[in-house]
């Protein structure tokens, strides 16, 4: 099993920057693709950004070009740095992990940071 914790999400103004992390401990070893997704207040959760086992990336339309997401394969640790932030960023943000575990892979989620960006 993998164990998700995110942090870095907190109050900022429009334009702003956060970075986010998510931890992942457990049987990391078997972690393929990370990614973040966001559920804003009464939406349905998105895509945000990709990232690979190898590092190749790709990115929501609505974040190309402002959001930034890598990771750090040796801490087990991933991170979305965000830029030029807009209210509309403003989103419970979740990490997620996608396995080679069992037949299928496992989808392994953290509970979630809030941002809020402030017009």
């Amino acid at each position: 099993q993998v164990q998700l914790v995110e942090s870095g999400g907190g109050l900022v103004q429009a334009g702003g920057s956060l970075r986010l992390s998510c931890a992942a401990s457990g049987s990391t070893f078997s972690i393929n693709a990370m990614n973040w997704y966001r559920q804003a207040l009464g939406k349905q959760r998105e895509l945000v950004a990709v990232i690979s086992s190898g590092g190749m990336t790709n990115y929501a339309d609505s974040v190309k070009g402002r959001f930034t997401i890598s990771r750090d394969n040796a801490k087990n640790t991933m991170y979305l740095q965000m830029n030029s932030l807009k209210p509309e960023d403003t989103a419970v943000y979740y990490c997620n992990a996608v396995t080679s575990e069992g037949p299928y892979g496992m989808d392994y989620w953290g509970k979630g940071t809030l941002v809020t960006v402030s017009s």
